[in-house]
Order: structure tokens, then C-alpha cells, then sequence
């Protein structure tokens, strides 16, 4: 089955939504061997493949590229693609063309945009020009500098509750689903039940409809920032430099190639 923005709008109290991002085709064809609907091409990449020191400096160029290696190697998965900062913010029209290139010339099946009820004009815009949007809201790297870093939103009432009502304005714009990020669970939990789409956590608790999480901090590949809600499920950065070192130990000995290994 081909997973579509429909799709997983539907999903919405059936059942829970798994997520990853990726930026390879390698990657990308194993994430969707496993059955996980929707792949998110983030623009974390700019940190975990390319060496930023956070999202902001990614271009467009650089993740339409990405994007559309992880749509070759996508048979299933909903392949969402990250709209880089600057990509849209400076006019509806910007935002239009730039949304239309990752749809056309790169193959997916939707972006995701941050930002609350700001974005909404935008958003309806896409949406009303047949391109699925997947919102985010919460702790927004895109503005991290007007943040002071990443810490956690929606502490105070003010705040929680300006992040519920931002909510319930880009799902009234059109958006399929809401990526909630670095939220406190009750407030998760509360967003969660305000709005009629699927809430897709990420530091936001175990009450949203599903969860993302970059798949470099899952593995154990990127161990320069580990934010709290990033769970490491298995150590492949060890596992990777200890066959980098019997490859290096059994070159530098004469052991490989051994003759299974000759023609």
C-alpha cells in the first residue's frame, strides 16, 4: 500500500503513527522495508549529514537533492519533504514555488512547514494548490535564534495556550497532521485532543497519535547534541569505528584480501 497524506490523516484514533526522517536512498529503502508510513526528510540533515552546527544554514538546492534520493528509495512510505528556513518565509508566492519544487522535481508526497497561526494563509494556499502539508509547532529549530536555543515551550498558561490555539488554526487551514515538538506531556495531551488531525510528537510525551525521531539518534550515529526525548535504541557509531579498525588492523597486516577475497 502506498501511503498517502489522506492516509494517515485517517489514522487518527486507530492507531499509533511511526515515524523517521531520512536523507539517503540506502537508508530510506530499509525505513521503508519496515512498514513505517511516513518518512520525513528533515532539515536536521543540514546537522547529521552535512556538519551545520544546526538547521539554518540547508539550502533548498541541498534538500531537494536529498529529498528526491529518498524517494528512489521509497516504494510505500509517505515521503515528506522539510521546507528549509528561508524557503518560504519571505512571500506566499516564495512559499508556493519553492513547496511546488519539492513536489515536482523532487518526488514527494508533501513538505512540512513550521509555524502556528501565522502560516495559515500559506498553508491553505498549498493545500487549496493540491500540496499536502504537515505542520509543526512547539520548539521550532527554524527559529531558535528568536527562541535562545532550544528549550522547551508551552511552560506557561499563556504559552500552552496560544500553542493549542495554533494549532487548531493550521489544522483549520488544511494541514493532514501536526509535528508537536519539545512540549511538556500534558500540553501534548492537550493539543492532541483539540484538534481532529494526527499529532506526531517529538519531545512532547506518549499521549500525541504518533511519533517521529531522527533516525541518526535512534542508531547511535550523531552523538554531537542528544536532545532528552531522543531514545538510542541501538549503538551503531560503536559498532561502525570497530569494523573501520579490523579493516584498517587487517590492511595495514597483509590479512585482507586473503585469497575468498581474490579472483
Amino acid at each position: 500500500m502506498k501511503w498517502t497524506a489522506c492516509k494517515i490523516k485517517k489514522l487518527k484514533g486507530q492507531q499509533k503513527i511511526v515515524c523517521l526522517t531520512a536523507y539517503d536512498y540506502s537508508m530510506a529503502r530499509i525505513i521503508d522495508a519496515t512498514g513505517i508510513p511516513l518518512i520525513l526528510v528533515g532539515d536536521s540533515l543540514a546537522m547529521t549529514m552535512l556538519g551545520y552546527e544546526n538547521t539554518l544554514p540547508v539550502t533548498t538546492a541541498e534538500m531537494l537533492h536529498h529529498t528526491a534520493a529518498v524517494v528512489r528509495g521509497t516504494k510505500e512510505a509517505l515521503v515528506v519533504a522539510d521546507m528549509p528556513f528561508m524557503s518560504y518565509q519571505s512571500s506566499i508566492e516564495q512559499g508556493m514555488t519553492n513547496a511546488g519544487r519539492f513536489i515536482k522535481r523532487a518526488g514527494a508526497g508533501a513538505v512540512k512547514i513550521e509555524g502556528g497561526a501565522f502560516r495559515s494563509l500559506l498553508i491553505k494556499t498549498l493545500v487549496e494548490n493540491g500540496i499536502p502539508v504537515l505542520g509543526h509547532i512547539g520548539l521550532t529549530p527554524q527559529t531558535i535564534k528568536e527562541m535562545g536555543g532550544y528549550k522547551v515551550q508551552g511552560r506557561k498558561t499563556g504559552e500552552a495556550r496560544r500553542l493549542i490555539s495554533d494549532a487548531k488554526a493550521i489544522e483549520k487551514a488544511g494541514v493532514f497532521a501536526i509535528v508537536l515538538e519539545g512540549v511538556p506531556e500534558p500540553l501534548g495531551k492537550a493539543i492532541t485532543k483539540a484538534v481532529k488531525v494526527p499529532v506526531i510528537g517529538i519531545g512532547a510525551g506518549k499521549y500525541c497519535d504518533g511519533q517521529i525521531l531522527v533516525t541518526h539518534d535512534l542508531l547511535g550515529l550523531y552523538s554531537a547534541f542528544t536532545p532528552k526525548f531522543a531514545k538510542q535504541y541501538v549503538d551503531l557509531g560503536s559498532a561502525m569505528k570497530k569494523a573501520f579498525l579490523n579493516y584498517k588492523r587487517e590492511v595495514e597486516t597483509g590479512a585482507f584480501p586473503s585469497k575468498e577475497h581474490c579472483y
